[in-house]
């Protein structure tokens, strides 16, 4: 059984020490195999502030598969953005902006949506689309493929479509046919799971909200997700509940941060059924 921790919108710069904390604790008792950065990592992409989104994910002590979000682009110094827009960012996790994670029951495969010409909206590319869907078609079976982007993919309320990817639409349908099983993203700081309808196969898209940072919407706290994937998908860590342990499905659980007791509690559990052939 594979453990994911997805994380996202961490936005260094604006991060809160006390909610850093609680993930470090939260990863120590929960042990993924596996954390997921989907984009944002810093508020405006200076290099002080990739060192300390570096030092945060290093403590996690476990393997790491980040995408930059627009955030992760120098705003303001035009020559950077224009030149070497990725720079900073390769510095500290690497020059490779669409990294692929496989293990014996897990595909990750991480797609750059930011472009440097555009200040917020994403896009894919239709050769993006297409390299994503041959790997998916490479999985094993007994593999979660699971597709990793910043802008959302599919959105739950309509004030957020104008959020969405260029392109998400081709891509979902591209993804779905490929065996694509869930869409991981970030941006609205918004954390929700739903299945878009109209798809060849159903897949799922995964938001998280915003991880350590203090631009949290009204109402929404600081919160990840953590996927637990085969074997009884009830997951390994301490807090795990024995109704969890039932058959090997995809449970998708949201973890909110409680400041009262500065730690991450599990607020939603929702368990899905990939579709198999």
């Amino acid at each position: 059984m594979s453990v994911l921790l997805h994380l996202s919108d961490t936005h260094f710069g604006t991060e809160r020490p006390q909610v850093i904390e609680a993930v470090v604790a939260l990863a120590a008792r929960e042990r993924p195999d596996l954390a997921v950065l989907s984009g944002d990592i810093t508020q405006r992409a200076r290099p002080g502030q990739f060192r300390a989104a570096r030092a945060f994910v290093d403590r996690l002590g476990v393997p790491l598969l980040a995408v930059p979000g627009n955030h992760d682009i120098a705003l303001v110094d035009l020559w950077a953005r224009a030149v070497r827009p990725y720079a900073r960012y390769a510095r500290a996790f690497g020059a490779d902006l669409e990294p692929v994670h496989a293990s014996e029951d897990l595909l990750v495969v991480g797609v750059n949506t930011t472009r440097a010409w555009r200040h917020k909206n994403g896009e894919l590319s239709p050769l993006q689309i297409d390299r994503v869907a041959d790997l998916l078609r490479k999985a094993r079976p007994q593999q979660l493929r699971v597709v990793v982007v910043h802008q959302p993919a599919a959105v739950c309320r309509p004030e957020d479509r104008r959020h969405l990817l260029r392109g998400h639409h081709a891509a979902l349908q591209t993804w779905s046919a490929a065996g694509a099983d869930l869409v991981l993203g970030g941006h609205i700081h918004l954390p929700y799971t739903l299945a878009p309808p109209g798809l060849p196969r159903r897949l799922w898209v995964v938001q998280a909200g915003t991880a350590v940072s203090a631009r949290t919407r009204p109402g929404v706290p600081n919160s990840v997700n953590i996927v637990r994937w085969g074997g009884g998908a009830g997951g390994h860590g301490a807090d795990r509940q024995a109704d969890d342990e039932e058959r090997g499905d995809c449970v998708i659980e949201r973890w909110d941060y409680a400041p009262d007791a500065q730690v991450f509690v599990r607020a939603a559990l929702t368990r899905l059924a990939p579709e198999r052939a």
